[in-house]
């Protein structure tokens, strides 16, 4: 019995870090892998520019989505991954050494993870976590501005020229396509108790079918 592919989507801004912290609180962090898409960004250098030659870290060019894909398939096969942590260039970041082991939950986040084909096929449930574009811009603001200490005139930049354009082009089509919807503008703890007892089921089922075959 293979572990349960968990994916969680959507605009920059919706809320995903928080959800996925609120989920292996309720499994156990010693029952959850968690692979983030965001520690997989090329170098600064690598990334492309616009017409303006800023660099545009919300393209499909901007991650490398292979290498995502074939951790999360190492880890289904058993492996176990090493990443070095993305700092998101904060030079007064020191980057730890990720470490991606087997467990029965795996959850994968990030804004990207639907439009490579291969890692879409092993995600076993799609959720998609839609919020109100005001909510996500003043979210980004408060994220990049006030805790990553970016200017608040190239965080409005950016979410203009790059965040936005790339929300329509790239991430609100799977919206259609994915098995579940989380609404999170303001109330999401009813939904994340339903996908905690569902998560739980699984749990509980790998963790009899583990034991069987002990």
């Amino acid at each position: 019995m293979k572990p349960y592919v968990v994916g969680v989507s959507g605009g920059s801004g919706a809320g995903k870090t928080f959800i996925l912290s609120h989920l292996v609180e309720k499994l156990g962090a010693d029952n959850v892998c968690l692979i983030s898409q965001d520690n997989y960004y090329l170098p600064r250098e690598s990334q492309p520019l616009d017409e303006e030659g800023i660099h545009n870290f919300d393209t499909l060019r901007s991650v490398d989505m292979e290498r995502c894909f074939q951790d999360v398939e190492a880890v289904l096969k058993g492996q176990t991954v090493e990443l070095q942590e993305y700092t998101f260039n904060n030079p007064n970041k020191k980057p730890k050494t990720l470490c991606f082991s087997p467990k029965p939950i795996i959850l994968v986040e990030g804004i990207f993870i639907y439009n490579h084909p291969l890692l879409r096929d092993l995600i076993d449930l799609k959720i998609f976590l839609d919020v109100s574009e005001h909510i996500r811009l003043k979210r980004r603001v408060l994220r990049d501005n006030v805790e990553r200490g970016y200017d608040l005139q190239d965080v409005l930049y950016r979410y203009e020229k790059h965040v936005y354009p790339a929300y329509g082009k790239y991430i609100s089509p799977f919206k259609k396509k994915v098995d579940l919807i989380i609404p999170n503008n303001e109330r999401y703890e009813k939904a994340l108790d339903v996908l905690s007892t569902f998560l739980g089921v699984k749990l509980a089922a790998y963790q009899k079918h583990h034991q069987q075959n002990l």
